[in-house]
């Protein structure tokens, strides 16, 4: 009798995520041959989605807390199930009972961090705008026209911070009427979401969305993917409707309105890693390739994996909080396929991927073998 309770909460759960389209799964095993997963070790989604269609998931195991909400899973389903919903609603079931799989358990000091400062790397609000303070950066006013929304990693981490420098300084060069929020800003609270935290994802989004409306917010650029994934669709769910870009598309207008202008070249080889965020989550692919093809001198090659088929870095669905072994890390796997195209620059365009990225660059002892780039990097340095 005491295994009944248990098993309906768990379908309950799933079924207020609206991610109930688990009925509808056959077991064919398509979502275990995309997962990157299985390219680092046994891992099996479908078990996890036949398991919860009996509400018997072992919601204190790790293997609810790998997913890095890649979206190739449901994306290649060929009956509609939406297992990065499943996983998130199993997490916050587990969140909700305290039983948070060990390694996870950095994802609990983010959320505290996230409900006390507004960011998850226990940094001081205060702060938040101290990379600008050398820059012509000017705080966001209402007759301001785009609101530069920085994220957290470009407003603290230090490998981040040259990120959002050269972001100032591409939109000074353009004459761009921007302005941040500094101190006013909080985490857009998206990969905190995908970790079962729905309450402190709603109070983030909430205030966020207060600050936004009271500042006479209307355009938004953003850096990171999931900032553009939070703004653009998860607070569509309060009823608001901002015009949101990614500073890829953005600068891809930039320089074909000849606001923009590249000047300088770049004898390099690079090659460019789609974000899945930015990639399979809101399709845009060809605005970073249209930046790249612009600079004389730049040769870009393909990774085998690009585009839809691009492979994940590991840091999303909170996973960047996380530790991951060495011989599973996925972006290890990254920057062995990056190296094998002959190219030294690898380009991107999300601080996560960048941070995936450097961590594994080192680890690997490639420092001089390839270097790790954000495409604002890049421009910055041929306008």
């Amino acid at each position: 009798m005491d295994t009944a309770s248990p098993f309906i909460e768990i379908l309950e759960e799933i079924r207020k995520s609206g991610s109930d389209a688990y009925r509808l799964c056959y077991q064919c095993g398509k979502c275990d041959v995309v997962c990157p997963w299985n390219q680092v070790r046994n891992f099996s989604i479908r078990k996890i989605i036949r398991e919860a269609s009996f509400g018997l998931t072992e919601i204190g195991s790790e293997d609810i807390w790998r997913c890095t909400t890649c979206g190739n899973c449901p994306e290649k389903c060929p009956r509609g199930v939406d297992q990065i919903e499943l996983g998130i609603a199993l997490r916050r079931l587990a969140t909700k009972y305290g039983v948070v799989y060990a390694s996870a358990q950095s994802a609990e000091v983010a959320r505290s961090s996230l409900d006390n400062e507004g960011n998850p790397l226990n940094e001081n609000r205060s702060e938040r705008a101290d990379w600008a303070a050398d820059l012509s950066v000017k705080p966001f006013t209402e007759e301001t026209e785009f609101l530069f929304f920085t994220c957290c990693y470009l407003s603290y981490d230090p490998r981040m911070q040259k990120v959002a420098k050269a972001t100032a300084e591409i939109l000074n060069k353009a004459g761009v009427d921007y302005g941040i929020l500094g101190t006013l800003e909080n985490c857009c609270g998206e990969s905190i979401r995908k970790t079962g935290a729905e309450d402190t994802f709603k109070k983030l989004a909430r205030e966020n969305i207060k600050t936004f409306v009271d500042s006479g917010v209307k355009k938004i650029v953003v850096s990171s993917p999931h900032c553009f994934e939070a703004f653009r669709k998860e607070y569509a769910e309060f009823m608001v409707n901002f015009e949101v870009s990614h500073m890829t598309q953005f600068l891809a207008g930039l320089i074909r309105d000849g606001r923009l202008k590249i000047t300088g070249t770049l004898e390099r080889t690079a090659t460019y890693h789609d974000p899945c965020y930015l990639g399979r989550h809101n399709g845009i692919f060809d605005e970073p390739r249209e930046i790249l093809a612009a600079i004389p001198g730049l040769t870009t090659r393909e990774m085998a994996a690009n585009r839809r088929n691009s492979l994940c870095c590991g840091g999303g669905g909170g996973r960047v909080w996380m530790e991951t072994v060495k011989g599973e890390r996925f972006s290890d796997l990254r920057l062995e396929q990056a190296r094998a195209t002959g190219a030294d620059l690898l380009i991107t365009t999300c601080p996560y991927c960048i941070s995936m990225f450097e961590d594994s660059r080192l680890t690997l002892e490639l420092e001089d073998k390839i270097e790790i780039k954000d495409i604002t990097e890049i421009i910055r340095d041929v306008i």
